[in-house]
């Protein structure tokens, strides 16, 4: 179940991200008259993207998932979200997360529970390479994202200093 949740994850990230790219407004966008800042909060930092995608997108489905649930995974495209998943969780692009799960099990003195057996040999290895993959990936992605607040590439709002952007950053991913 913990590697297809991670699969899962990782599509529903890439499917928000998709979905806001595709719904982003042009530059110099208008809407009905309405004043520029109520532009500026719903267009140009993608708010309204937010909104639409959890409520059309995400939400129907979950509520229809939580009250019919075997009804909504059986069926073939269930399966088949069930396959993507799991072989986005075997590229290891989201491994880091288990990194993270043993360390805070190590810290607060609790075994992991699993049905696995332990980790031996090559399949160790190749944990442990996915583990340093994706280390990679996402310090690859730090720096871009970085860079980018920087540089003034995002949907930042003018006059807010980088240095504030990178705290909001890590606040808001912490949330």
């Amino acid at each position: 179940l913990d590697r297809y949740l991670m699969g899962r994850q990782f599509m529903v990230i890439f499917i928000v991200f998709l979905i806001n790219m595709s719904g982003a407004p042009v530059p110099g966008a208008e809407l009905w008259g309405l004043p520029s800042w109520v532009t500026q909060i719903f267009l140009v930092t993608g708010f309204a993207m937010i909104l639409l995608t959890c409520m059309v997108g995400q939400l129907a489905s979950q509520v229809n998932a939580s009250h019919c649930m075997l009804d909504y995974i059986n069926n073939y495209f269930a399966l088949f979200t069930l396959y993507v998943a799991m072989t986005i969780e075997v590229t290891g692009v989201m491994h880091v997360s288990y990194l993270i799960a043993i360390i805070v099990a190590k810290l607060a003195g609790k075994p992991i529970e699993s049905k696995e057996g332990p980790r031996t040999g090559f399949k160790a290895l190749f944990f442990w390479g996915r583990v340093l993959f994706s280390i990679g990936v996402l310090g690859f992605a730090l720096a871009v994202t970085f860079a980018a607040l920087f540089e003034g590439k995002t949907t930042m709002w003018e006059g807010v200093p980088p240095g504030v952007s990178i705290v909001l950053f890590f606040v808001l991913m912490s949330a």
